[in-house]
């Protein structure tokens, strides 16, 4: 089998894998066929750059995507960074906020969308710097600090075209609905 890596955006790094030759095609696409029919991911072993690795195969059309796993030497506690973190106090409000502009901005990834803007940008620079332009460091953008979270969602609701009062309003009417359906079905229920 050959594998050639994909163009997924991912933390992890997956390969294409294809039989190579005629030989294995059968093997290749019986594994293949029983992994997609039983709805599960086959675990294997590959040795790259000298490293042995443990993989997750998964059916992509007529071939497999291979995804490299850590071992669990290679992942670190998550209690060393969670830990600390503070509780927070979420109303359901600012959820129904959050959930309109997650809706409002719910799409299909299009990877083509998104570019690297880092090496445009050195590249430049190099340009600048061997046309003998002096090179002055640009200015940080100051951070801002939200102070309200429940102002901030509704701006960013009013700049989608949507006002956040009648957002807040809309979701606490569904919500005295909901609840007055769920009266009625069990007053029918108990009757």
């Amino acid at each position: 089998m050959k594998g050639v890596e994909s163009k997924r955006p991912s933390k992890f790094r997956p390969y294409y894998i294809a039989p190579e030759g005629k030989v294995g095609v059968d093997a290749f696409a019986v594994i293949r066929d029983v992994i997609e029919a039983m709805d599960r991911v086959a675990l294997g072993r590959v040795v790259l750059t000298s490293r042995e690795h443990v993989i997750a195969l998964e059916p992509r059309g007529k071939g497999l995507m291979g995804t490299l796993l850590r071992y669990p030497y290679e992942v670190r506690d998550k209690s060393e960074y969670f830990d600390d973190i503070p509780a927070g106090h979420v109303t359901k409000d600012m959820l129904e906020l959050a959930k309109h502009i997650v809706q409002t901005k719910s799409g299909h990834f299009q990877p083509e969308k998104f570019e690297d803007h880092y090496e445009p940008a050195l590249k430049e620079l190099l340009k600048k710097k061997q046309a003998g332009q002096t090179i002055t460091p640009a200015k940080e953008a100051r951070p801002t600090n939200v102070v309200n979270l429940m102002d901030a969602l509704r701006k960013s609701v009013q700049a989608e075209g949507g006002t956040a009062r009648a957002t807040t309003k809309r979701a606490a009417a569904g919500r005295k609905s909901s609840s007055k359906k769920a009266a009625s079905t069990k007053q029918r229920k108990a009757g």
